[in-house]
Formats: structure tokens, sequence, C-alpha cells
């Protein structure tokens, strides 16, 4: 086995990171529509930073929450600009993806991409969270 091949059967996304201005609004957000757990807040006062984790029940992918008030949001319209444009929450099946859509809709959330089936397999719709970050909601088709 090459060292290549050893590295790929063992890397994975552990989690990825979301500078937040209101951390409690999108810690609910996540836990509210998406059934994440939450660890318990972690607190650094000499950075003035906080955060929490947030796991999924089906897999090992984590969201970990963070705002420090030093944290500037530039440029305002994130998921339109280069750099990471959204990422992907599978719930299930067609039916899961409208009925959340739905969910989200009737809460106030703007959903910026109605559900539909895609050319590569997927039915999705699009949402963004509080801060505006753009969520896909899928399901394989």
């Amino acid at each position: 086995m090459t060292v290549e091949k050893k590295w790929n059967s063992i890397m994975r996304i552990d989690h990825f990171a979301i500078w937040c201005d209101d951390i409690e609004a999108m810690r609910t957000f996540y836990t509210t529509y998406f059934d994440c757990v939450s660890n318990n807040r972690y607190h650094n006062p000499s950075k003035n930073y906080t955060s929490y984790f947030l796991s999924f029940g089906g897999g090992d992918c984590r969201i970990e929450l963070m705002n420090r008030p030093d944290i500037v949001n530039e440029p305002a319209k994130r998921g339109f600009m280069k750099g990471i444009a959204h990422f992907d929450i599978e719930v299930g099946n067609e039916e899961m993806v409208d009925s959340l859509t739905e969910r989200l809709r009737t809460d106030g959330y703007n959903i910026v991409s109605e559900p539909r089936k895609t050319g590569d397999g997927y039915y999705e719709a699009g949402v963004l969270d509080p801060e505006g970050n753009y969520i896909e909601i899928s399901a394989e088709v």
C-alpha cells in the first residue's frame, strides 16, 4: 500500500467552523431544525472567545460555532463570493426536504432555493441560517 492510499483511507472532515455574531441564535437554529446535539459552552476569557461544538446523530462531521467580538463581517453577502459557498445537510428523503423547507419558511427563514431535483442525483432546497450562511437541505434520489 502506498503512503497516498494509506492517508486517503483515514482522512475525513472532523468539523467545520463558523464565526458567529449571535452564537446562541445559531446554536438554537442548528439544534432545532437539524437535530444537532450541542456540547457545553466553552469560553476563554483571555481571548474573549466562545464556542460550541454541534454533533449530528448519524455522522462524524461536526459544526463548531465560534464568537469573538473583534471578528468582523466582510463582505456581507455570504455564500455568493469566492471561498466556501455552502454546506449540505442530508435529511433522509424528499418528503423530509419538503417538510423541513416548509417549517423553516413558516418560521421566517429565507428559502433561497425551492425544493427540486438536481442533475447530479439529489433532491434539495436552500435556506439561509440566521447569519446568512447558505445551507443545502438534501436527499439522494
